[in-house]
């Protein structure tokens, strides 16, 4: 019988080996003759041996992984992130070790806790609210980090954005630029970073164009059903007394608007009123028709954050310099806003 949880010490012995040759054909091969090497090999699929890579951190300071905390992994831009942050760490060999902390910040400090004690070489973090303390406790440890989607106010680290105030600004022009003139901003949570600056960007379109006027309706949340609430009490309301554009600060809010909408009979997407989101998830397509969205570019995002992370880990001591890289939202026109308005 196998003895569980053997030892380099067992594989050494196994093997007929110092415990040296051992830890030279797990991490220096080029080291070790190709006979001794595939005399280790085999002791170590015999024994089934497995590297303690919590030792090795302790001996090390580090590990090969890199931590991710995301804001929402049920939201899509998340997921797009982290796919791009795994793309920029395999180029190296590393190893993404990721954490959801579900719009939680409690969570998201024990995940930033978890991978300081498991001594990750850096972390990528993208949070909703502020989150100096946590910041600056893993970097008062060592750790690099790079923060994705979020401006943070009194810490110097490496950034990723995207301009959020032009996502607003994307869609409410684009709303208004089709003949909408009764502006709808749906959103909640306005303390979250992205949804304020999106907010301003819809304020600066209406307010350049004129002729055009802005409701904003705070929905409390920011998912499917704080939509479909919306479009009930849009329905209690008569036709003359609605937006015919809204910008909903969530592709899901924008789903369940149209949702709610479609199943009520309240109002026909794009003939009455037509809905732009504001991050092209894959749930743009879902709903009852195509969503007109504002792109986030979250692959992209990711990727641009491991590259930065790279650089600080890299870099000899005092010789990085932290920068912000910005990138820009572009609008992706569907179904739900490809008509001209009836009637306005």
């Amino acid at each position: 019988m196998k003895k569980t949880n053997p030892s380099m010490l067992d594989v050494a012995r196994f093997a007929g080996v110092s415990i040296a040759t051992v830890s030279n054909v797990i991490n220096r091969p080029e080291k070790v003759s190709e006979a001794t090497a595939e005399q280790v090999r085999a002791a170590i699929a015999e024994l089934g041996f497995v590297r303690n890579d919590a030792a090795r951190s302790l001996a090390t300071g580090t590990t090969s992984s890199i931590g991710m905390v995301l804001a929402d992994l049920d939201n899509s831009l998340f997921v797009d992130m982290a796919h791009g942050a795994q793309r920029g760490v395999d180029a190296v060999g590393l190893r993404l070790l990721l954490g959801n902390a579900a719009c939680d910040l409690t969570r998201q400090d024990d995940y930033l806790r978890l991978f300081d004690e498991a001594r990750v070489g850096g972390v990528l973090l993208s949070p909703m609210e502020d989150s100096l303390a946590g910041i600056e406790r893993m970097r008062s440890h060592g750790r690099p980090m790079v923060l994705l989607n979020y401006d943070q106010d009194g810490i110097d680290c490496c950034t990723v954005l995207v301009d959020n105030e032009e996502v607003g600004y994307l869609a409410a022009r684009h709303l208004i630029e089709t003949g909408r003139k009764r502006i709808g901003f749906v959103a909640g949570r306005d303390y979250y970073q992205p949804v304020h600056a999106r907010r301003v960007g819809v304020q600066r379109a209406v307010r350049e164009a004129g002729g055009a006027r802005l409701e904003e309706i705070d929905t409390g949340g920011l998912d499917f059903e704080d939509g479909l609430a919306v479009a009930r009490a849009l329905g209690e309301r008569p036709p003359g007394q609605r937006p015919d554009g809204i910008v909903a600060v969530t592709d899901d809010i924008a789903n369940g608007i149209a949702e709610g909408l479609h199943t009520a009979f309240v109002a026909e997407v794009p003939g009455d009123i037509s809905i732009v989101g504001c991050e092209d998830n894959r749930s743009a397509r879902s709903g009852p028709v195509a969503l007109t969205a504002v792109q986030l570019e979250g692959v992209r995002m990711g990727q641009a954050a491991a590259e930065l992370l790279l650089e600080e880990m890299n870099a000899p001591a005092g010789e990085h310099r932290h920068r912000t890289v910005t990138v820009r939202p572009g609008l992706v026109v569907r179904a739900s806003t490809a008509v001209a308005p009836l009637g306005v």
